[in-house]
């Protein structure tokens, strides 16, 4: 089953997570028609890192990477930063028993991170980051959920996407469990 990673990698995985979540949020993010609202790749590296590091990873590296974002950017939107958070938790807890870092990463296994990235997708983009709008900033809610839905669909695919192919190449560079023997 997975391992848990020492607390020392957790917290260089978080900071490594939260400024590549950053860079790629800031700098490589693909403008929609409705604004503030962007094709986020950063998704899929924060999925692969809360599936490799686990729950809490995938909370603080996205959490923190969203607020660098906002700070840079849009100012503080507790709502949607919020949102990054649940989906690393969320992915993070959904796969925590995997066998990724033996080699293996089966049909079931991208499977099961595809539907995680949905679940957090839709927590996120259809829940948390909407409401959080309407309620703490009175936005209108046919704005917020127009971006929460076009958020939703645009990371879904884009995670679901690269995500499972960078699990997929990761699982390959690993020592399959069992797989040396000894020859005499």
């Amino acid at each position: 089953m997975s391992r848990t990673p020492s607390p020392v990698v957790q917290v260089v995985a978080i900071g490594i997570g939260a400024a590549l979540f950053f860079v790629l949020g800031r700098f490589v993010a693909i403008p929609t028609p409705i604004p503030n609202t962007t094709i986020s790749i950063q998704y899929a590296i924060l999925a692969v890192l809360a599936v490799l590091y686990g729950p809490w990873v995938g909370l603080l590296a996205g959490l923190i990477g969203h607020v660098l974002i906002d700070v840079t950017g849009y100012g503080i939107w507790i709502s949607w930063e919020a949102a990054s958070g649940v989906f690393g938790l969320v992915v993070g807890l959904m796969l925590l028993r995997n066998r990724i870092h033996d080699g293996e990463f089966s049909g079931a296994t991208a499977f099961r991170f595809v539907l995680a990235v949905a679940v957090a997708h839709a927590a996120a983009w259809l829940l948390i980051a909407p409401l959080g709008d309407v309620l703490i900033y009175n936005e209108p809610a046919g704005k917020v959920w127009a971006q929460g839905g076009l958020a939703f669909v645009a990371n879904t695919i884009t995670t679901a996407v690269l995500g499972t192919l960078i699990l997929a190449v990761y699982a390959r560079t690993r020592t399959k469990t069992g797989s040396l023997t000894v020859q005499s």
